[in-house]
């Protein structure tokens, strides 16, 4: 079986610690292509992971031009998801595309048209929906032991957590700080387990209050204020056109002990979980309440853990798989394209002070 040529635009830290090692696992693929603003980090990376034919290109439309390449995998800032993929659809290849999707809602929406044009497929990175606890809640929601589920917590919360390497701080390159960085993984989340993408209306706030301080306690060492142009927090409540509410939770400083990233709580007719403490299920049976925790490990004999797939791992993996057997990708462009939607209205909602509907 003849390999799949894929090629990388970006070669950043998402790429080496994600996109990069993930698909050099993979037997069927070749990494064939990279390019970067950085013309040493990308030399670096095709000499680390690289076919023996790769190339580094010295822009992306020279990749693209490229007819030998089937997969592009795009992982710059967000303000150029769409133009390169966009680029990429038209040139015939097949696109996973970092979170989140764009920029812009508009943005997002014209990489749905693109892709619906051109026929090929178009993914976006929400590797958390490819956890062994986000599996298994996902296939007891869809066997209906969740029942209707009406309320829901989407939870990004870091205590002091604020990235300050690239361009994370600058809002013109990212449209916003920790809510569409990672506020968007919990968002993404929580309306795949919920299969709910019809958003009503959303009221939201963000805040600049502990990024004005100066030599601040941070994970990555103190942020410089100067620089910090986008929000510390955000923090929202959507409801659905079925009903059903969703509050929304993203920081990356924030004065709470409460922190948990890229998790969500729902409450159904029939039960709830949540990701506090690992996995946990709560119920009623036999007018009992019940609380059940679930054990992800193997467990099964000292000194041995079980093989287990990295989210990350399996998150490629089923991506090339859609690929190569023509299937639909588990991350489809216009579930993403809702997220994008929401997160704009949030943003929106915080400067006019005005709930945003979406009819």
């Amino acid at each position: 079986m003849s390999k799949l040529n894929v090629a990388i635009i970006g070669c950043g830290g998402i790429a080496l610690g994600k996109h990069l090692p993930s698909l050099h696992k993979i037997e069927q693929v070749a990494i064939v292509g990279f390019y970067d603003i950085s013309l040493e980090r990308a030399q670096e990376a095709a000499a680390k992971y690289g076919a023996p034919n790769a190339k580094v290109y010295g822009s992306y439309s020279e990749l693209l031009d490229d007819s030998s390449i089937e997969v592009v995998h795009i992982c710059t800032p967000n303000d150029s998801h769409a133009e390169i993929s966009i680029a990429a659809l038209e040139a015939g290849k097949h696109v996973m595309c970092e979170k989140p999707m764009a920029k812009t809602a508009a943005d997002a929406r014209r990489m749905v048209e693109a892709a619906k044009r051109t026929g090929k497929k178009l993914t976006i990175g929400y590797n958390n929906r490819f956890r062994a606890d986000s599996q298994y809640l996902k296939q007891i929601i869809a066997d209906g032991d969740l029942g209707e589920i009406y309320f829901a917590k989407a939870h990004a919360v870091r205590r002091r957590g604020v990235p300050t390497w690239g361009v994370f701080l600058d809002e013109e390159k990212q449209g916003g700080g920790p809510l569409i960085d990672i506020g968007t993984h919990a968002l993404d989340l929580t309306l795949w387990m919920m299969n709910n993408y019809e958003p009503k209306v959303v009221l939201g706030t963000a805040y600049h209050k502990l990024s004005r301080k100066e030599n601040a306690a941070n994970s990555w060492g103190p942020w410089d204020p100067k620089k910090f142009k986008v929000e510390d927090s955000a923090f929202a409540m959507i409801v659905m056109k079925n009903g059903a509410t969703i509050m929304v939770e993203a920081s990356w400083a924030l004065n709470t002990l409460d922190t948990k990233e890229a998790k969500c709580t729902l409450c159904g007719t029939e039960g709830g979980a949540d990701m506090q403490d690992g996995l946990r299920i709560n119920g009623e049976n036999h007018s009992r309440l019940y609380m059940n925790q679930l054990q992800f490990e193997a467990k099964g004999a000292d000194f041995y853990e079980g093989k287990k797939e990295s989210m990350q791992d399996k998150e490629i993996r089923l991506w090339i798989e859609a690929v190569i057997h023509d299937r639909e990708p588990v991350v489809t462009p216009e579930q993403s394209c809702v997220v994008s939607e929401i997160l704009e209205a949030i943003y929106e909602s915080n400067r006019t002070g005005k709930a945003v509907y979406f009819d």
